[in-house]
């Protein structure tokens, strides 16, 4: 008998896509709204709140990719419903029609409705929340393909085991989720430097390779004309300390993680996939900017691996913690989702690592809570770019 193809327990969307939790979410998309939407948290626990600081004076380019990484968040697999605040009513209205859009439940609510009272505003908040809430509650998860799954792929405080095993376990899972039609992403644009020829050979076409050659020399300019001399800072003194030597030694460990599989395209920050398969993200290095581009961009899920240890997760998308270090594994026992420290130690191969470890991500998506979702570790922060007015 041929095996059945793996799935998971998960909430179908109207858009065709596929949540792996069913959240409420307070957003608010103004500075001025932040402290409401965090009040009106504290009287609804089970929301997650989502704050961003930069709602008004963005220029350009930067405020193209905030509205775009807003959109994204609202829109979510894994956001079930959704209640908007913000000082302009422009800007509620943006991020309810991108909710609308994917099929979400939403209501939005701007200081102007309120009468500019912000306990008005919350007063508004909570009875919205509070009868979404009820409504969540009666959703129920049904089998799905794993080809719905989407993958982002993070390392944070790496050391050598995380290139020598923890990264490579991540893109053994990666290629059993692009295997079944599912997406993944890879991010950190300037942790190519020294392996982008790697990755531009694996490109679909000349002009995905030509792109992925042309984001990791412009992010290394960009250093440049700041003064900046990467093979100094990255690796970071952490990375140092924990034993890596040069910025080529961490990349290779790095891009790791992205398996085998060809690469169809490069994204802009926060930018969704168009198709099943591996894609790589131009987007900033550092873990909480760079996990929300993959969020912002639809993951519903990220995988993480840490040498040293590293505590942040994604609000939105549960974040499986891996590491391949002894010492960490023992330390961080309840943070970390996969030990996989018996790969180095010679007790268990990477492919059977990998069919462990497929097995937990499958649980989790099913509703299995991560160690990040049970400590609250998570956030949400959008990149920027630019200045403001």
């Amino acid at each position: 008998m041929t095996p059945a193809a793996p799935s998971f327990l998960g909430f179908e969307r109207s858009d065709g896509r596929a949540g792996v939790r069913n959240h409420l979410v307070i957003l608010s998309v103004t500075g001025l709204t932040g402290p409401t939407a965090r009040r009106v948290g504290r009287v609804l626990p089970a929301a997650i709140v989502i704050t961003h600081p930069f709602g008004s004076g963005l220029l350009g380019e930067d405020a193209v990719i905030q509205d775009r990484a807003i959109a994204g968040l609202a829109s979510h697999p894994n956001v079930g419903a959704l209640v908007v605040l913000g000082a302009e009513p422009s800007k509620v209205q943006a991020a309810v029609l991108a909710a609308e859009d994917r099929g979400r439940r939403v209501q939005g609510f701007s200081l102007a409705d309120a009468g500019h009272d912000v306990l008005r505003l919350t007063d508004l908040a909570v009875r919205a929340g509070a009868a979404s809430l009820r409504a969540l509650s009666a959703d129920r998860r049904i089998p799905l393909p794993a080809s719905r799954l989407v993958l982002g792929l993070e390392c944070g405080r790496s050391d050598p085991t995380s290139g020598l095993a923890a990264n490579p376990l991540v893109g053994r899972l990666a290629d059993r989720v692009l295997g079944q039609g599912g997406i993944a992403m890879i991010g950190e644009t300037t942790e190519w430097l020294g392996a982008e020829h790697l990755l531009a050979r694996r490109a679909r076409t000349p002009e995905v390779a030509e792109a992925i050659l042309d984001a990791a020399g412009r992010r290394e300019a960009q250093a440049l004309a700041a003064g900046l001399d990467l093979t100094g800072s990255n690796p970071s003194e952490t990375n140092v300390r924990a034993g890596l030597t040069t910025i080529e030694e961490k990349s290779l460990g790095a891009i790791a993680k992205s398996g085998r599989a060809p690469i169809e395209g490069v994204l802009t920050y926060a930018e969704a996939p168009t198709a099943p398969g591996l894609w790589v993200m131009d987007a900033p290095a550092y873990a909480p900017e760079s996990v929300t581009g993959f969020t912002a961009a639809g993951a519903n899920l990220v995988l993480f691996t840490t040498g040293v240890g590293n505590g942040y997760v994604s609000a939105l998308a549960p974040t499986l913690k891996i590491s391949a270090n002894a010492a960490t594994v023992a330390r961080l026992d309840l943070q970390l989702d996969i030990a996989a420290d018996g790969v180095l130690a010679g007790e268990e191969t990477l492919d059977v690592a990998a069919d462990r470890a497929f097995e937990t991500l499958l649980d989790v998506a099913s509703g299995t809570l991560t160690f990040g979702e049970i400590l609250g570790e998570g956030d949400e922060v959008i990149a920027r770019f630019r200045a403001s007015l």
